[in-house]
């Protein structure tokens, strides 16, 4: 997910995106609930791009990507280190190509060490990282967040990293390649952690819905069955949640009177909380935080959230354009730029549905050549698309990959 992720990004802000397919599909197509007969994540995650489908195992496809290197701005790879050499892809085949070439390298592992060779999903490389020994429960296993989320951490440093990368080629002219490892990148999320343990030995662990040293930061009971979060660490919010509960008094006594005294007498706070919480209906709760000025709040679902004044008003949630099922909901575009704002064009496309479109209008590819090439297996075109378009003439950026 973190190349595709990547890429996305980069698309929703207008840089021309190429994404090349294998002729079987990503292994996206295969995951997230179906509508159909088509994947739901991938008409999202795919989204802006232009999808080609070609066999990178075979010389003629290996060239085709060589050709569009030359007109790009960045390559996105998703593969072990080493793989893209083996077909003459790697960064040195493409930047004596193309010198400003900037190729974005993610990995399991990192392009170097002795574990660049380890196969590896997201979650894999999130167990290295020492993210997943902190998640979940503390009286159960290592849990995990029901979202590739060591992917879209690590897409998200791909394409921060990408940006940074072409403004110093304004500076120095030439292209760089950058080395995201989704375990380094997860590992990056452990700030707080690291210093604790090279200084004091402490090795952090799972604290449940707790935040550890930030109290209180937790999960609590309502009347009902209900929860509520409720975050009032900061001095001044915490004698708000005290005047709340009718105890001001709380906010005076030595235990509490600081944020670090309330870290240390956590469990006799948490417990305070936990007993006035259960008390009072969670929409009772929501209105009395709320007027004291407390963050606090239930935990949303999708259906909340689909039908939330807020989100609707903000219009987080948009209706894409699809070719094949009229439009498919999707979060909107972030961040929110007031100038330059990205936006979505459609939804993911079918595999090569826009194979004939980029070898025609960027290469120059003849129709007759196009043929040839889908009747040796190079390449696959959608057959319900006829004709080649003008490209946008946006930025170009490649992507390709696999585990």
């Amino acid at each position: 997910m973190a190349g595709p992720f990547c890429g996305r990004l980069l698309a929703d802000f207008g840089a021309e995106v190429i994404k090349v397919e294998t002729p079987e599909g990503d292994p996206v197509r295969t995951m997230g609930k179906r509508f159909a007969g088509k994947s739901l994540y991938a008409s999202s995650i795919f989204r802006n791009k232009s999808l080609i489908a070609l066999d990178l195992r075979k010389p003629e496809g290996q060239a085709i990507v060589r050709e569009l290197a030359a007109h790009c701005d960045a390559v996105i790879e998703n593969f072990r280190p080493g793989g893209l050499e083996k077909w003459g892809l790697g960064y040195d085949d493409l930047s004596a190509i193309n010198p400003k070439i900037v190729m974005v390298r993610i990995s399991g592992f990192g392009q170097t060490g002795p574990y660049s060779q380890r196969a590896g999903y997201g979650v894999i490389s999130e167990a290295v990282s020492g993210i997943r020994h902190i998640t979940g429960d503390p009286d159960r296993p290592p849990a995990r967040v029901a979202v590739s989320m060591t992917d879209y951490i690590t897409g998200l440093y791909a394409a921060f990293g990408t940006v940074m990368a072409l403004l110093a080629r304004e500076k120095t002219g030439r292209g760089q390649y950058i080395d995201a490892a989704l375990y380094e990148c997860a590992f990056s999320f452990m700030e707080p952690w690291i210093p604790a343990y090279e200084k004091l030995g402490h090795v952090a662990s799972r604290a449940g819905s707790r935040l550890p040293e930030s109290t209180p930061n937790n999960l609590y009971p309502t009347a009902g069955g209900g929860f509520i979060h409720i975050t009032a660490m900061g001095d001044a919010v915490f004698r708000r949640l005290a005047a709340a509960m009718g105890r001001p008094e709380l906010a005076s006594e030595a235990r509490f009177h600081t944020a670090i005294a309330r870290s240390d007498n956590h469990e006799e706070l948490d417990e305070s909380i936990a007993e006035w919480t259960g008390t009072l209906e969670l929409a009772d709760l929501e209105r009395l935080l709320e007027q004291h000025s407390v963050p606090a709040t239930r935990i949303f679902t999708m259906a909340d959230i689909f039908s939330d004044p807020h989100y609707r008003e903000r219009r987080a949630i948009v209706a894409a354009p699809d070719d094949d099922l009229g439009s498919v909901a999707m979060a909107a575009v972030v961040p929110r730029l007031s100038a330059t704002p990205g936006h979505i064009v459609h939804s993911g496309h079918r595999i090569g549905q826009d194979t004939r479109q980029v070898l025609a209008s960027l290469l120059h590819y003849p129709e007759e050549r196009i043929a040839a090439l889908q009747r040796a297996g190079v390449i696959q075109c959608d057959p319900g698309v006829a004709g080649a378009a003008p490209t946008s003439g946006r930025s170009a950026t490649a992507e390709a990959g696999s585990p």
